[in-house]
């Protein structure tokens, strides 16, 4: 068991299976050491989890749940990435997020912080990342949440 599966364990996370893109791209692109996740919803075994607006029909607490089901997928992309060990992750470099939220809400920042525990949760230190928290009014399929990432891996 390598040292992200025994803080996954530990952290009682377990990996989904991870989803198919919706359309004509890929799930993530390597390009030297870096690998770019693309956009993950919150998604399980292929079904949408939390569709809504965050504020809205949505609570905060929906959000933050639908961001930590994103950063979910986002590390089984890069485990899939990584031929199934995740301890070759050098270090997320940024989170990229997208709350679908009422006009009033202002607290995409706090929706984000979901996902973002929990990447350092699982990788400590070298999860710290830079990040962007944006609101917007639609997101496909109407999801809640879309988060998007890099990371570097070891060569």
């Amino acid at each position: 068991m390598t040292t992200i599966d025994s803080r996954l364990t530990k952290l009682g996370l377990k990996i989904p299976q991870v989803n198919a893109p919706q359309g004509n791209y890929l799930s993530y692109v390597r390009t030297g050491t870096l690998i770019f996740v693309a956009g993950q919803g919150p998604r399980q075994e292929g079904k949408l989890v939390y569709k809504g607006v965050v504020g809205g029909d949505l609570t905060l607490e929906d959000g933050q749940d639908a961001a930590r089901l994103c950063a979910l997928n986002i590390l089984g992309q890069l485990q899939h990435a990584c031929d199934g060990d995740l301890d070759r992750v050098v270090r997320m470099v940024r989170l990229a997020g997208l709350v679908r939220c009422a006009d009033t809400f202002e607290d995409q920042a706090r929706v984000l912080n979901a996902a973002s525990d929990l990447i350092c949760h699982v990788f400590g230190e070298k999860g710290k990342h830079a990040r962007i928290a944006s609101g917007t009014n639609a997101l496909p399929s109407g999801m809640a949440v879309e988060i998007e990432a890099v990371a570097e891996l070891a060569s």
